[in-house]
């Protein structure tokens, strides 16, 4: 299948995805910022780097505020690079009320890896979305998976339960947890138990590590014991298949990933090399057990539904407005002239139009 209009390069688009092939961090940075902005193109942007994405891992790094994440993934990055990997990072910040930005904005906080021009750092507005996820940060990711970047890292808010939208950018999350924070163990067992591949207990040289480390183990277990048996695809969980994916798993009876639960002090680094160790155990389950195929095929499902849900809203939004705009719509109904079933249908009907007409 070819790329339609909306998806069609620009001559200086396609200049500018050529240059960050061939390497250009500015270049990079500025199809970045494109996507951030959602500005017009950037469809054919993302679209021309989809065909040279795939060969990085996608680390995901979740966890309560004040869990220590920002000085981890300063510490992960160094790491990585003492291997020769090259790195990107995405920090998702809290969204602006105002300008829908990043509150901290392009924060200096890779203190390890200053100067390192093999990496690279951008801070990203979560621009409302539950998990602190976007579409934006998942094309960012494309993009620096294009560039040539083996590593990268995803910094999440630390929303809470939502946090599970992590899921579909990231091959492998970590879910990390200071000591003594019995309420970030009970936010775990409301939701986030789910989405981690690995449980970090952070700043463990402080009191209370040993009880969190213990309680973390003792909820592992739990989660283990009920689903054996279960796909749980890449994540440990069941995730059931839509019904239109159009293909089964590769391998029901696949080996469900045991979540491993680590101890790490950012500030000393102490931990770190064991925890790239365990993603990188947990990069070779994926592929190994088939379940990376599995995990892919649900990611773009859920991008493309996200993506057709929002342009047919778009175009429903325009054909209210073509109509008067909602709140002439709602004294409409408010006045008994109609009720919202009815116009609800008269709205899509255009659209369902185009599609039958399509079709004939």
């Amino acid at each position: 299948m070819g790329r339609t209009d909306a998806t069609a390069l620009a001559d200086g688009d396609a200049a500018l995805v050529e240059d960050l092939l061939a390497g250009s961090h500015r270049a990079l940075a500025r199809v970045i910022t494109r996507i951030e902005n959602r500005a017009p193109g950037y469809r054919g942007i993302v679209a021309a780097l989809h065909e040279h994405t795939g060969d990085a891992d996608v680390i995901g790094i979740t966890g309560a505020p004040g869990a220590g994440k920002s000085t981890l993934v300063d510490k992960l990055a160094a790491a990585y690079r003492d291997h020769g990997d090259t790195v990107g990072v995405v920090a998702v910040d809290p969204s602006s009320p105002y300008t829908g930005g990043a509150v901290l904005g392009d924060r200096i906080r890779m203190a390890s890896n200053v100067g390192d021009m093999d990496v690279f750092f951008r801070s990203m507005s979560a621009r409302g979305q539950l998990g602190g996820l976007s579409m934006a940060t998942a094309d960012a990711v494309k993009a620096l998976d294009a560039f040539g970047k083996d590593v990268i890292i995803i910094e999440t808010v630390g929303a809470g339960q939502n946090e599970v939208d992590v899921v579909r950018t990231a091959d492998t999350v970590a879910v990390l947890v200071q000591p003594g924070s019995g309420d970030d163990v009970q936010t775990l067992k409301a939701g986030i138990l789910e989405i981690g591949d690995v449980f970090v207990v952070n700043k463990a040289d402080m009191d209370g590590a040993e009880r969190t480390l213990a309680e973390l183990e003792e909820m592992v277990h739990r989660r283990e014991g009920p689903t054996k048996g279960l796909d749980g695809g890449h994540h440990g969980f069941e995730v059931p298949d839509h019904p239109d994916d159009g293909k089964e798993d590769p391998d029901d009876d696949e080996t469900v990933w045991t979540p491993e639960v680590l101890r790490t002090v950012a500030n000393t680094g102490e931990g770190v090399a064991e925890l790239i160790e365990t993603f990188d155990a947990h990069a070779t389950h994926l592929r190994e057990s088939g379940a990376i195929e599995s995990t892919k095929r649900r990611r773009y499902a859920e991008e493309i539904r996200t993506l057709v849900r929002s342009d047919v809203g778009a175009l429903a939004t325009a054909e209210i407005e073509r109509r008067g705009g909602i709140d002439a719509l709602a004294d409409s109904v408010r006045r008994r002239e109609t009720d919202p079933y009815s116009l609800a249908a008269e709205i899509v009907e255009p659209i369902a139009d185009c599609v039958d007409g399509d079709e004939a």
